[in-house]
């Protein structure tokens, strides 16, 4: 494996379940809380951290596609936030309670299409340009003609969709742009590996807490709090196993036309629908998107998106995980001061579950530089060195 490879695997992707006895990561490490003690994996809801919940419906020509949002705050700018590929709005929850706690603003928490609660006439166009219109279109749904000062804020998938919402000029209101690791260089690289990942994640979990269990301990998330709530979002039952009683009265109807059935090849694809529906009863959480169908849209996401980011014309801001993933063009970009970079060390990639606080200390600073919003409780702004 090359040392690119080793890094993205490292860096741009969650690592894999550690072995059994192994001990070896740090994911691995937090886990072990000593004796007698077990950490809650139960799940939380959203109304702990957003203060309302609505459905934004939108007229198209295909019918009305209606958008999950979660709110929170009254005055100040809109910071809306647009998730990564296979989340949901509910990732940003414990940085909306960080957020609000240190400056004047509102929150605006999106579940783009085909993923959370959002539901869509055509689910399976994931493609740049739609999801970018749909970004304008629940703007001008929510708020008409004149919408207030808009900051987009968008992580991995969310970071790119925000550029191309930005470059389109889709939020007229715009005042600012913060992607949250993404950039063009290391997102095309871990394409290429981003299929191998998908298939060595489990297809299914036994419950929600299982699936909040997984999240943490393979590194998917590395704040226990955020996956609690976090993963709600990502997972959901399977279908036509809502209560044990359909479940059953399913396979009964498959045994029974089973037995009507005298020939042998049919009866082996009967008796392999029964196995199937036996493992979503053992198994009734599956994934809300199935991230590997969504690949062809892949490269439209992210390929050019350093230099649309770059030719912006609004304040940005760029928080990474590591400097290591920044690109030639960011790279030249960054020397000539065109945008503010910030580097948040020993998180995972999804940077505002790992670590909400940093994240929110690093946007309310660049509000309050740029005078889009005043600190509240006693925030103090820290300036970054980079």
């Amino acid at each position: 494996m090359s040392a690119l490879e080793k890094n993205m695997h490292l860096g741009r992707l969650p690592p894999r379940p550690p072995l059994p006895g192994s001990g070896g990561s740090q994911s691995g490490a937090k886990m072990r809380m000593g004796p007698g003690r077990k950490r809650d994996f139960s799940p939380v809801p959203w109304s702990q951290y957003f203060e309302s919940m609505e459905d934004v419906e939108v007229e198209n020509e295909t019918g009305k596609d209606t958008f999950r949002v979660y709110k929170s705050g009254s005055e100040g700018p809109v910071l809306l936030l647009l998730h990564g590929g296979g989340h949901s709005a509910l990732s940003w929850a414990v940085f909306t309670a960080a957020i609000i706690s240190r400056v004047q603003c509102r929150i605006v928490a999106l579940d783009l299409r085909s993923h959370g609660e959002t539901k869509v006439k055509n689910s399976e166009d994931l493609s740049a340009e739609t999801m970018a219109k749909d970004v304008g279109n629940v703007v001008e749904a929510m708020y008409g003609d004149l919408p207030p000062p808009i900051m987009l804020i968008g992580h991995s998938m969310g970071g790119a969709i925000a550029v191309h919402t930005a470059s389109a000029n889709l939020v007229p209101s715009l005042l600012g742009l913060c992607m949250i690791d993404v950039v063009e260089g290391t997102a095309m690289d871990a394409l290429n590996s981003m299929q191998n990942f998908l298939r060595g994640r489990p297809k299914t979990f036994k419950s929600l807490e299982t699936a909040i269990e997984w999240s943490v301990k393979s590194g998917q998330i590395r704040n226990l709090e955020s996956a609690r709530v976090s993963m709600v979002g990502q997972v959901k039952q399977c279908e036509g196993i809502t209560s044990p009683e359909g479940s059953k009265s399913i396979v009964e109807g498959i045994i029974e036309e089973e037995e009507e059935d005298e020939e042998g090849s049919e009866s082996v694809n009967k008796r392999k629908k029964e196995d199937d529906m036996e493992t979503k009863k053992d198994h009734p959480y599956t994934w809300r998107i199935e991230l590997a169908k969504t690949e062809k849209y892949w490269d439209g996401w992210f390929r050019g998106l350093s230099n649309l980011f770059l030719s912006c014309p609004i304040p940005k801001l760029l928080l990474l995980a590591g400097v290591d993933r920044l690109d030639k063009d960011l790279t030249i970009g960054q020397m000539q001061g065109k945008f503010q970079m910030q580097v948040l060390p020993q998180c995972g990639h999804a940077v505002h579950e790992d670590a909400p606080d940093k994240v929110a200390e690093a946007v309310a600073t660049f509000l309050i530089r740029h005078r889009f919003a005043e600190p509240i409780g006693g925030f103090q702004c820290v300036f970054p060195g980079c």
